[in-house]
């Protein structure tokens, strides 16, 4: 068109312009900025409009604010493609600031702030914005329900799941297959794998995804039995299984200790199925033999994989090293990772603990100035218990809730009624150099306790969920096997990577996790 001598108008520079967004092509975009500028006096709103919008589609968000503060009036596009933009880079504060600056705003502008918090790790704002929308009488579309089913499965809560769910069927959205796919998910993850099956066994159609989010929820449940009879009734139904699919068998294998048939998956997902293993499903069989004790064959597929180890899959040595104390290998494995992640808060506070088992507590000074140096630190215990639609949240020793004395009187009460049957509380996790009664002390203050505890103060029925970031202790999960007996009721956990479904004294892991 150049060669031509025809000069490009708007439109077709703002088409070349949405290309080059859409393909992530900046350095194109860049240039038809510089065309613009060498033949254009005065550059109009919408030509700016669309400089925005390719700029933040390609993630450059200096170039994209310095040309939107030149703007005399802040449309509509330029508005929403910055929050869209800083929403995509985790930038969640700066893209709430121009979104409630924003005199108008559109379907498209509310969804891509909901999306944004809900893909930011702030699924309750996700939430709470999602409310507020509905207040304003603006009815959302189908994008915009996937990410509010996708925060609340975030956040684990059952309550706002079911009231979610019911909104979906009551604003027709119960037809779509992707939204009954995320449902699936949401249910899985709020703790009602009950909800998540059945709605799964009601869904007239299914696709790879439907069976892959029915499998993953069996997974993460520890139910690895019906886990792998869906995987079979999949293929019988000639639905392909892709590599995420089996990423959850090998997932439910590994959780359960199917040795045996997790090599079986493994070897038909390359032989019969043609799918070329990545780091996932390599971390999964070191996960399966590590949680087996295979522990040298774990680290003979390391050595063996035809991809570099990552972080994860060292991590999965490591954690499998911890759980039976091979701590000259768990000590090699915490090195790897640290050659990959050198901040990596996990690995620091692993070969720390190993130190103070040994009682090496010069080398555990070493690595506690390491972290304190670089301001890293061991991530906290954080547990959520929904009461009502409202959710509730304790760090470890927590007193700062307001009904924190109540909390910790019925502690008192359930320990005192716990020892009744046994129970002493397990202070082998306590690794700092800290006097006995302090240990107990610190383990009694877990995070998942205070939860429970302000649960039965509220009378949550007869089962209690609780959401925790962490791996839950040996102590906490005796703890909770014992309340379920001795209180007779349903507690569930989802824990840093599954659920423990406590009932009469016994967990869903089998004491496997």
């Amino acid at each position: 068109m150049r060669h031509s001598n025809v000069k490009p108008d708007e439109m077709i520079l703002s088409l070349v312009l949405s290309a080059c967004g859409r393909s992530g092509n900046i350095n194109y975009g860049k240039a038809i900025h510089n065309f613009i500028l060498e033949n254009n006096s005065v550059i109009s709103s919408y030509l700016q409009s669309s400089l925005i919008t390719m700029y933040t589609s390609c993630g450059s968000m200096d170039s994209a604010r310095e040309l939107f503060d030149e703007l005399n009036t802040k449309n509509l596009i330029a508005s929403t493609a910055m929050v869209t933009g800083y929403s995509k880079q985790g930038q969640i504060e700066s893209a709430r600031l121009i979104f409630d600056q924003m005199a108008e705003k559109d379907l498209i502008c509310w969804s891509a702030m909901i999306s944004g918090y809900a893909e930011s790790d702030f699924p309750q704002e996700a939430l709470n914005l999602f409310n507020e929308m509905q207040k304003r009488e603006l009815k959302p579309d189908q994008v915009t329900m996937l990410s509010v089913i996708a925060a609340c499965a975030h956040l684990g809560a059952l309550d706002q799941a079911k009231s979610i769910h019911k909104f979906v069927d009551k604003n027709g959205f119960g037809d779509a297959l992707a939204v009954n796919n995320a449902l699936i998910d949401m249910y899985a993850k709020c703790g009602s794998l009950e909800r998540a099956r059945c709605l799964f066994d009601r869904m007239p159609r299914k696709n790879v995804i439907s069976w892959t989010s029915v499998i993953t929820a069996h997974a993460i449940h520890g139910d690895a039995a019906n886990a792998l009879l869906l995987f079979h009734q999949m293929k019988a139904n000639n639905i392909e299984p892709n590599g995420i699919t089996f990423v959850g068998v090998l997932y439910a294998c590994s959780h359960a200790g199917l040795v045996e048939e997790g090599r079986k998956v493994f070897s038909s997902m390359i032989k019969e199925h043609s799918i070329t293993p990545k780091h996932e499903h390599y971390g999964c069989m070191v996960d399966l033999f590590g949680r087996a004790n295979l522990i040298r064959e774990a680290l003979e597929l390391i050595e063996s994989m035809p991809l570099a180890p990552n972080v994860v899959i060292w991590g999965s040595l490591m954690a499998a090293c911890r759980i039976y104390k091979e701590n000259e290998l768990g000590e090699f494995a915490a090195k790897r990772v640290l050659e990959l992640d050198q901040n990596h808060d996990g690995a620091l506070v692993f070969l720390s603990n190993i130190y103070a088992k040994e009682k090496r507590w010069d080398n555990v000074g070493e690595v506690r100035k390491l972290m304190r140096n670089r301001g890293i630190s061991k991530e906290r215990g954080c547990s959520r218990i929904g009461i009502g639609n409202e959710l509730h949240e304790f760090l470890v020793g927590d007193r700062k809730h307001k009904a924190a004395d109540k909390i910790y009187e019925k502690l008192g009460e359930v320990v005192s009624e716990l020892k009744k049957f046994g129970y002493v509380p397990n202070t082998e996790s306590v690794l700092v150099d800290l006097e006995e009664e302090e240990k107990k002390e610190l383990v009694l203050s877990h995070s998942e306790k205070l939860a429970l505890c302000f649960g039965l103060i509220n009378g949550e029925g007869s089962c209690i969920h609780i959401v925790k970031n962490l791996r839950v202790c040996e102590d906490c999960h005796t703890f909770m096997k014992l309340v379920s007996k001795v209180y007779k009721m349903d507690i569930v956990i989802r824990d840093r990577s599954r659920f423990h479904h406590y009932r009469d004294g016994a967990c869903s892991c089998k004491d496997y996790w």
